[in-house]
């Protein structure tokens, strides 16, 4: 397994893995010295099965000395990060030459790996942890569909649905979304592999494509993207934590105080903000986030990241006075929380969320409803999906600059977390859980990925 350098790809990767070791399967599992160290500690139960593999992250110019993974950097600097990972090549080409695996798993970001491992004859395959909706927007590689060819070449162009996708869908980025990204993902400085060139160049070369999902939840996408790349899409599940990563040690004395706080609260009052470990606001979305949880009156536990890496000279603060005026009725922590202990506190009752899609399955899987304030990457396509299936509400933004005001954040809040009109959403997350808490049916679509890679190994 050889995932993109950023913690919201390496952790599905290290579910997946640890879900596959439970079988009785080794892995090996390749990053750099600094990312695997900062990995949750294995079971001692699954150590025997999975193999750590250390590359040192060969330097580049311009990235800062120890970020090795995207939550070091400001997002102006990822650039480097990816040069610095296609420098991996070379030694990864050693290790493979000496490991023979039976599969070989990779990110979108390796465009150089499908022709590498096929010339070492090793089946590959491109695992997504993007949901299929999202990829249902790249640009199809099927000859059989060459008349679609992408001709899109603005940001406004990708605010529609993309012209292959033959059902009625919703899901495209909004302006604000797309310009944030459309650098990387389109390229507009030749010295960098744009985005949409690393994911062609993977679903061209691979032999598979596996996905975080299940037929339950987007069976239509899931077809599609077989079509579009007239390859085998099999998903292998939505990934739930098990149960000893949503409990942990209770003798924790950070969660015992966090617990006692969340312990006073009513049920269901309390609204946990967390945007995961890339999305960091501006000072002005930290603002207005702030106020916007002051004005809705309701209790809140934010987890808040204040820079992205020693490298961000962008410090955001909180405004003045807020913590003492929500003093007792909210908690801010900096630092690293529990987030599935405390998603699965009885106390909370929505999740404001940057709709990762890693943070989705682990609200919906303790039905939490949802409120939307997307930041980066496809978390845009994941909301647009969430909205149409009336699983998540989005904070009403400005369509040109992302921009938003604190009273549309309190209304937003108390609207799916107290309000009638809101029920829908939280009803919605009672029946998800039905599905994204099925921890039989998600064990069977890992029993079904496993029958598929031992059918098609050499």
């Amino acid at each position: 397994m050889f995932p993109w350098l950023a913690f919201g790809h390496m952790m599905p990767f290290l579910e997946l893995a640890k879900l596959l070791a439970q079988k009785g399967h080794k892995i090996s599992f390749i990053s750099t010295s600094r990312n695997i160290n900062r990995l949750p500690k294995l079971p001692p139960t699954l150590s025997p099965f999975i193999n750590f593999v250390n590359l040192p992250l060969p330097h580049v110019e311009y990235l800062p000395e120890n970020a090795e993974a995207t939550t070091d950097l400001p997002y102006d600097k990822v650039p480097y990060l990816k040069l610095a990972y296609d420098r991996l090549q070379g030694p990864l080409t050693e290790f493979l030459k000496t490991s023979s695996p039976d599969w070989l798993l990779y990110d979108f970001a390796p465009y150089w790996l499908p022709p590498l491992a096929q010339n070492l004859g090793i089946p590959n395959a491109f695992f997504s942890i993007f949901m299929a909706t999202a990829l249902s927007v790249f640009n199809p590689t099927s000859p059989l569909l060459a008349a679609n060819v992408d001709d899109r070449k603005t940001p406004a162009d990708f605010t529609v649905p993309p012209k292959w996708i033959p059902f009625s869908s919703q899901v495209a980025f909004r302006l604000f979304e797309i310009t944030k990204v459309f650098d990387s993902i389109i390229g507009v400085d030749s010295s960098h592999i744009p985005d949409i060139a690393r994911v062609d160049g993977v679903f061209r070369g691979c032999d598979a494509i596996f996905v975080r999902s299940c037929w339950e939840f987007e069976r239509e996408y899931l077809l599609l993207v077989e079509e579009l790349h007239r390859k085998p899409v099999v998903p292998v599940g939505l990934l739930p934590p098990k149960e000893y990563e949503c409990t942990g040690d209770d003798d924790d004395e950070s969660w015992k105080s966090m617990k006692k706080w969340l312990d006073k609260q009513q049920k269901g009052s309390v609204v946990y903000v967390a945007f995961g470990s890339e999305a960091k606001p501006s000072q002005e979305e930290l603002t207005e986030i702030a106020l916007g949880l002051e004005l809705s009156g309701l209790p809140f536990f934010w987890v808040l990241r204040t820079r992205r890496g020693l490298a961000d000279t962008e410090l955001i603060q909180l405004p003045e006075g807020f913590e003492e005026r929500t003093k007792g009725r909210g908690w801010v922590c900096t630092s690293w929380a529990p987030q599935l202990r405390i998603l699965r506190h009885d106390s909370v009752g929505g999740f404001l969320t940057h709709s990762g899609w890693s943070s989705i399955v682990e609200a919906l899987m303790n039905e939490r409803a949802l409120i939307l304030l997307t930041f980066l990457a496809d978390q845009g396509l994941n909301a647009r999906l969430l909205e149409e299936k009336k699983m998540g509400y989005s904070i009403p933004r400005n369509e040109n600059d992302g921009s938003f005001r604190r009273e549309a954040v309190a209304e937003s809040l108390r609207l799916v977390i107290v309000e009638e009109e809101g029920k829908i959403y939280r009803d919605k997350a009672k029946e998800m859980k039905g599905l994204f808490g099925d921890r039989d049916l998600q064990d069977s679509y890992v029993d079904n990925f496993l029958i598929f890679l031992n059918t098609h190994k050499k």
